[in-house]
């Protein structure tokens, strides 16, 4: 009788235990369907609004997430979303003993280096040349009436010549003459091959996005010693330049504007000052315009891209800036699109815009400072900076945006 009851306690304590286990069992069940089970559309809602650096980790999450943020779908609608910047170099203090002989580099570890993603598999070492300048790569953002400087921990031999939905345009020259597309967010680059060779000071590059194919285009100007300008197109997926008619003799007279994409178009303006018009060539058709502006630019006006449009932004008087707005290429048809008569100063410089505040930030040399326009509140601002970024000319202020964009569309996946 003893045993009976021993082997039936026995009994009900393994029933208890295995109860317990299954209870167990079951919440933990629970725990782990709860995310899965969160729509799709939602978790995209909200990694969609989470900034460049925040992404990055998520995707880590797991699968689902990663699949999400990998998606074309969701890297456009992310980049709708990110506010302008602007992108800078800042020179390195390097000691004279890191020139040295040497095939590997030697940047810190946290550093990523463009030009060791293409040292020479050589055994044969070469020379770092002590001229060359050695730059990190930098962006200046825009919040709360502050503009703050922002490190990708990048750096380069080269320099940074035109941008386009997160990408980045360099040249090179420290082991060779080579072309480097870059994306500082996600690290992926590429080599193009370089086109035709010219001094910096005789050549203009651009980078844009053709509308009708979907693919990513560098346009290249140079101007020969008769002053005849040269235009060739390289399109990155195919890695070939195909030379087209340039812009007509004289038209072109110097390089120091960068050119501005807006309205399928690039845009430049021919000279320092005094320009009567544009020169602008479309995208898709490869063919260059002249476009007169409203009124003589003088060197304190420039071309922005405003809300997708093409802006001129003009000293109209001592203390008022009008902006223009200039539709479409063919048109040949500016409108007055808005007058500022507060806060003006007459050697303020138009930088770019921000696309999603849709404020216009200008540059001030003579105090080393940044001004906002704000057409919702109509008050010129401005801008705290956390540190003294030196001297800066107009043209080394390239619009910039942070983003997880690829110049390949065999990168992204579709959103399921």
């Amino acid at each position: 009788m003893i045993n009976s009851r021993g082997k039936r306690d026995t009994a009900l304590l393994k029933m208890a235990k295995v109860r317990k286990s299954s209870e167990v069992e079951e919440e933990k069940n629970q725990n782990q369907v709860l995310v899965p089970y969160l729509p799709k559309d939602c978790i995209f809602n909200i990694l969609v609004r989470l900034p460049f650096s925040s992404l990055l980790t998520s995707r880590m999450v797991c699968k689902q997430w990663y699949n999400i943020i990998k998606s074309q779908v969701f890297i456009e609608s992310h980049l709708r979303r990110s506010e302008s910047v602007f992108i800078c170099q800042t020179l390195l203090k390097e000691n004279s003993d890191n020139f040295q002989m040497a095939s590997t580099s030697t940047e810190k570890p946290h550093i990523f280096s463009l030009e060791s993603c293409f040292e020479s598999s050589s055994s044969v070492p070469y020379l770092w040349h002590l001229n060359q300048q050695k730059f990190s790569l930098q962006y200046t953002e825009f919040n709360d009436c502050k503009s703050k400087k922002e490190e990708y921990n990048v750096s380069c031999h080269g320099k940074v010549r035109a941008t386009c939905n997160g990408l980045i345009l360099l040249t090179s020259k420290l082991d060779k003459d080579r072309l480097i597309v870059l994306n500082c967010v996600t690290r992926k680059l590429t080599s193009p091959p370089l086109g035709t060779v010219f001094p910096s000071n005789k050549e203009s590059y651009g980078f844009v996005l053709s509308n009708r194919t979907g693919e990513y285009k560098v346009i290249h100007l140079f101007c020969d010693n008769l002053r005849y300008v040269g235009c060739e197109v390289l399109t990155l997926d195919k890695r070939t330049w195909r030379a087209v008619d340039g812009p007509s003799f004289g038209l072109l007279k110097w390089f120091g504007h960068t050119p501005v994409s807006a309205i399928g178009a690039l845009h430049w303006l021919p000279q320092i000052g005094q320009s009567e018009y544009i020169v602008s060539m479309e995208v898709d058709e490869e063919k260059f315009h002249i476009v007169t502006l409203p009124k003589t630019c003088s060197k304190f006006d420039g071309i922005i891209e405003l809300k997708s449009l093409l802006a001129f932004v003009t000293h109209d008087e001592f203390n008022q800036i009008d902006i223009w707005i200039l539709k479409g290429v063919k048109e040949d048809e500016w409108m007055k699109h808005h007058s500022i008569t507060v806060g003006c100063l007459w050697d303020m410089i138009p930088v770019f815009s921000l696309k999603i505040s849709e404020k216009v930030v200008f540059w001030r040399q003579e105090e080393r400072s940044f001004y906002q326009y704000d057409f919702l509140l109509e008050e010129m601002i401005q801008l705290e900076m956390d540190e003294d970024i030196g001297f800066l000319p107009s043209s080394s202020f390239l619009p910039h945006v942070n983003s997880l964009v690829s110049w390949s569309s065999k990168d992204a996946q579709k959103f399921v």
